[in-house]
């Protein structure tokens, strides 16, 4: 058994997060592979390294002096290594960084060492091998990851080592040899990547949360972690809004047929959420409730087009998807009927809807088009919605009950979901709603 386990930045802000995430990794002798991010927040209030590493770049760029700040940022890494009692010389550190800065080290290569020098702490403290990410992690010109390059770099990295190591995440190497920052999260990414390189039979990523929640904490109060899901349930709730992981962050590991497991550092002996491509029937029936979870976003419209029998005339929704086209609109339903059809938009796609709809209305006809604004999108996202009969009815009949109208109704293909439009002043309540709904004891 190998696996590979990632620590966020909240799970590594202070000695005692590192003398639980050494613990954590102790516990468990398949925890080889430790990938980790840059000390997160301590405390409500304070600052994560990495956001003080572009502030102190943003003084260098603007020749205001940065010495207070990365003295700052110093101090972080001195009161770990003293907590910790490690032998670990930090002047000398970060002497070498500031030689770097002075010959002209660019923004990347200076956020980038919250992470190098954080992995190499945490290498010192388990005992590992430090393998840094600029010799492993590739892209390409275009910021995508060469994943060929980089598994062969991991691999062969990896095979030179006591088979126990550290990475440090959130970079790599451009083609011209430069050192380059992944987007914010890019610590997830890395620790995916190198799960997928070397085959790890899991990949746990540790963080501050007990897993992937059923709705949004922000709205609904308290709500149940998900013990299983998906890969496809996950895509579906991150599209429709959940603040889960980084799409490039699951890419590699589901590729590889690995099953991520979301873990909670505070709570170590809590399951937290396993995610997978399926599951086992038996797994399925032991879910407490008959849906996932639950997400939603704003900021949508509908579109609605009258044309006279348009089911048969052909080409007549083309010519109208065409004008959408042009105006760089997003539709991300179509409702249809006879004479009739409604296009769902998200309102921040459209550039210009009153040229837009002018366009339509001559391609269609005067009176064709109703535009109506404010509208919110919610989806309930299961895997047992195919085999579960009633949860439709569920939906609609807690909705009915508390007075919320439903503006439009949809089901994805693989019946993996049901989206609910409804008018935002109704958005939290409905997601509050369903919740409840799916929740209950009966």
């Amino acid at each position: 058994m190998l696996k590979t386990v990632k620590f966020g930045g909240s799970s590594l802000a202070d000695p005692a997060h590192f003398k639980m995430v050494r613990d954590i990794i102790f516990s468990d002798e398949a925890r080889k592979i430790v990938v980790v991010s840059a000390p997160g927040k301590r405390f409500s209030g304070d600052n994560k390294v990495t956001d003080l590493l572009y502030l102190c770049y943003a003084h260098i760029k603007y020749s205001v002096d940065y010495a207070n700040i990365l003295h700052l940022i110093k101090e972080r890494y001195s009161d770990i290594i003293n907590g910790l009692g490690l032998d670990f010389d930090i002047d000398k550190k970060f002497d070498g960084i500031i030689d770097k800065i002075k010959n002209g080290a660019g923004e990347d290569f200076l956020v980038s060492r919250g992470e190098a020098v954080c992995a190499e702490i945490m290498a010192k403290y388990l005992g590992y091998d430090f393998v840094d990410s600029y010799e492993n992690v590739f892209f390409n010109y275009d910021g995508s990851v060469n994943l060929e390059k980089t598994y062969e770099a991991i691999k062969k990295s990896y095979d030179a080592t006591s088979g126990k190591i550290v990475v440090p995440g959130f970079y790599g190497t451009m083609p011209n040899g430069n050192l380059a920052l992944m987007s914010r999260g890019g610590s997830d990414i890395t620790g995916a990547l190198v799960a997928a390189a070397l085959g790890a039979d899991m990949y746990e990523n540790w963080t501050d949360v007990p897993g992937i929640l059923m709705a949004d904490p922000g709205i609904v109060d308290n709500p149940y972690p998900i013990p299983r899901i998906t890969y496809n349930e996950l895509r579906e709730l991150t599209y429709m809004g959940a603040k889960v992981l980084h799409e490039a962050s699951v890419f590699p590991v589901r590729q590889a047929k690995i099953p991520l497991n979301i873990r909670d550092t505070n709570n170590p002996e809590d399951p937290g959420t396993l995610i997978n491509e399926e599951f086992e029937e038996k797994e399925l029936n032991a879910d407490k409730f008959y849906i996932t979870g639950i997400a939603g976003k704003k900021g949508y419209c509908i579109i609605d087009i009258k044309q006279e029998n348009v089911a048969r005339k052909i080409g007549a929704l083309r010519g109208v998807l065409k004008i959408f086209e042009k105006h760089g609109a997003t539709i991300e339903h179509i409702l249809s009927g006879v004479d009739s059809y409604s296009l769902i938009v998200p309102m921040d796609t459209i550039k210009d809807i009153y040229s837009m709809i002018a366009e339509v209305k001559d391609f269609c006809g005067a009176g064709s088009v109703n535009v109506t604004e404010g509208i919110s999108l919610v989806a309930c996202v299961s895997r047992k919605m195919a085999s579960r009969p009633g949860i439709s009815g569920r939906i609609f009949g807690a909705l009915g009950e508390n007075d919320i109208n439903i503006r439009m109704i949809s089901q994805g293909a693989e019946e993996l979901n049901i989206i609910i439009g409804v008018d935002d002043k109704d958005y939290a309540k409905c997601i509050r709603v369903l919740y409840n709904s799916f929740t209950r004891k009966d």
